[in-house]
C-alpha cells in the first residue's frame, strides 16, 4: 500500500469472513485464474509485484486469487533487504488481511513488522509510506492484532507526515480517514476538505472512498479554495 486504503476495510469485513470460514493466501492459486499483468511480475522487483496488484485493486479489476498470488509470492521470497521490498510484502499481507477477517491477527502483525521495518530502512521511502501504513494500522486495527502504536500514535504519525510533506494529498485523506473511524468528526472536515479540493491527485478508489467520508463525517459543502 502504494497500499492506500490497504486496512480501510478490514474491520468491517471482520464478521463477514468469520462466517465465511475461509483462510486466504495459504497456497498458490491456479495461474488461470490470476490476472496476466500479475503473472507477468514473477521475477520482478517485489514493489512491482505490489504496485502491479494496487493498479489492478484500484481499477476494481482484482481477484481474490490476484491478492493470493501476490502475497505467496512475496512471502516466499527471500527477507526483504530493502524498504521497498519490505513495503512490499507489508502491504500485500494487508491486502490479504482485508479477506481474513477475525482470522487476520497473524497478517496484522505482519504488516506492522515489515512496516516498521521499511520505516527503519528508509523513512522517506515513497515520502513516508511505510510510515502512513502504520499510522493507518494503529488506528484502524483492534488494540490486541498490534504491538508498537494505539490510535493517539497513529494520529501523531500522520500529522508529522502532513507536516513533513504538506503537499502530498494522501497523507490528509488517511488523518481525515483516521477522525472519521474515531468518530471525531469536526476534526475530520478540513482534512478531508483539503482533499476534495486536490481529488485529481487521488487514484479512483481513493476518490470513492474520500466521498463516503465525507458524507459520513458531514463534511459537505467545503469552503472554496483559497
Amino acid at each position: 500500500m502504494s497500499a492506500r486504503g490497504v486496512l480501510r476495510t478490514l474491520v468491517p469485513l471482520l464478521a463477514l469472513a468469520a462466517l465465511s470460514g475461509c483462510i486466504y493466501g495459504t497456497t498458490r492459486p491456479p495461474e488461470t485464474k490470476v490476472s496476466p499483468a500479475l503473472l507477468r511480475t514473477s521475477h520482478a522487483a517485489s514493489i512491482d509485484v505490489l504496485d502491479t496488484l494496487e493498479d489492478l485493486i484500484a481499477a476494481g479489476r482484482e481477484s481474490t486469487a490476484d491478492r493470493e498470488w501476490a502475497y505467496f509470492e512475496l512471502s516466499h521470497r527471500p527477507t526483504p533487504q530493502t524498504a521497498a521490498d519490505a513495503f512490499a510484502r507489508a502491504a500485500a499481507a494487508g491486502r490479504i488481511a482485508q479477506l481474513r477477517g477475525l482470522n487476520a491477527g497473524a497478517l496484522v502483525k505482519e504488516v506492522e513488522h515489515y512496516g516498521r521495518l521499511s520505516n527503519q530502512l528508509d523513512p522517506a521511502f515513497r515520502r513516508g509510506a511505510a510510515r502512513r501504513m502504520l499510522a493507518t494500522l494503529y488506528v484502524m486495527a483492534p488494540a490486541n492484532m498490534v504491538r508498537n502504536g494505539d490510535s493517539e500514535l497513529g494520529l501523531e504519525m500522520l500529522e508529522e507526515l502532513i507536516a513533513q510533506y504538506p503537499e502530498d494529498t494522501e497523507n490528509h485523506l488517511r488523518l481525515g480517514e483516521a477522525y472519521v473511524t474515531l468518530g471525531d468528526y469536526d476534526s475530520a472536515a478540513p482534512e478531508l476538505c483539503v482533499s476534495k479540493q486536490r481529488e485529481a491527485e487521488l487514484r479512483f478508489d481513493d476518490r470513492q472512498l474520500l466521498d463516503q467520508l465525507m458524507q459520513e463525517a458531514g463534511a459537505t459543502p467545503c469552503p472554496a479554495a483559497p
